[in-house]
């Protein structure tokens, strides 16, 4: 997809969108874009029922880089009660598995966060050199009020040189859980995520106490895009079971591509075959309109095309 923009933000379900809001704004996400409740028309198929009624906050960091492009997007479901985070979820089951930013220090962060602000120590920091390109890399894991898991990634080799604030910037990718990730890069390939910046298979020690019987062996890599940020595919061994949930579930439940047209964008996925599931929407959000399109992916994740306009 020639127009794709790379990941505009990934969706976190909230049983209480201020105190997430909250949260967020301790990792940077500081700048609401819109702040809208009301209805969200065509997700009849995506979330299983009509008349969904929500609260969207879409949140920024001002001080995103090309290493943390990407937004939040806390959704607090209205109609009816906030699905629990999946029962038994760890990481890298089908489905969305935490939002990641990134972060210049993150060890520093990370201690204000867990230390002076409370939140969970999910794991501590950890550093890594990561195939093919033996890239250095450093992270730490908390969690956001509802449980879902936010991960502090640094990329060392590749804000060397840059003129970079210390602290968040904004999302560097969304993890999610396939049944094949050779036929998901190949998807997301077509889609403009053409650039990978690792790839890893085998056994991530710090993950396996998140896991309640014998952790599984983990493929997985980051697929990149320039104009945002990038997708984390993972494939477990042997398979693990279906973590999707339902949407508006709490914690990360769904990812955007951002699109600069998206009756276009929608056409370019007709003409690859691939089914949508919601047609292209257009919200009036007071300060402009916010429009989006769900599209069916390989693993049927919650995944959609949004075009800004505010």
């Amino acid at each position: 997809m020639s127009i794709s923009m790379g990941v505009d933000h990934i969706g976190v379900g909230a049983t209480d969108a201020d105190r997430a809001a909250r949260f967020y704004g301790d990792l940077g996400f500081t700048e609401v874009a819109f702040d809208y409740t009301g209805a969200l028309p065509g997700l009849e198929r995506v979330a299983g029922r009509p008349d969904v009624r929500a609260r969207v906050v879409m949140l920024r960091n001002p001080g995103a880089t090309v290493l943390g492009l990407g937004a939040v997007k806390l959704v607090q479901v209205l109609d009816r009660p906030v699905p629990p985070l999946p029962d038994g979820i760890a990481w890298g089951e089908r489905g969305i598995c935490e939002v990641c930013v990134h972060v210049r220090d993150y060890p520093a962060l990370y201690r204000r966060l867990v230390d002076e602000r409370g939140y969970p120590a999910l794991m501590e920091p950890d550093e890594s050199v990561l195939t093919p390109h033996d890239t250095r890399c450093g992270l730490a894991y908390t969690a956001d009020p509802d449980g879902g898991k936010v991960e502090l990634i640094e990329w060392h080799d590749l804000e060397a040189g840059w003129p970079l604030a210390t602290g968040p910037q904004g999302v560097h990718h969304v993890a999610f859980g396939v049944a094949d990730i050779e036929r998901t890069r190949d998807f997301y390939g077509a889609l403009g995520f053409t650039g990978m910046l690792f790839e890893s298979d085998g056994y991530f020690e710090p993950m396996h106490p998140w896991y309640r019987g014998e952790p599984p062996r983990q493929r997985m890599m980051c697929l990149t895009n320039p104009r945002g940020a990038g997708l984390e595919p993972v494939q477990h061994y042997p398979p693990s079971p279906d973590m999707r949930g339902e949407w508006g579930h709490a914690g990360a439940m769904e990812f955007a591509i951002g699109v600069r047209n998206l009756e276009v964008a929608a056409g370019q996925l007709r003409e690859r075959g691939i089914e949508l599931l919601c047609e292209p929407q257009t919200i009036d959000v007071g300060s402009g309109e916010w429009r989006y399109a769900y599209f069916v992916d390989p693993d049927e994740l919650y995944v959609c095309l949004t075009e800004s306009r505010y």
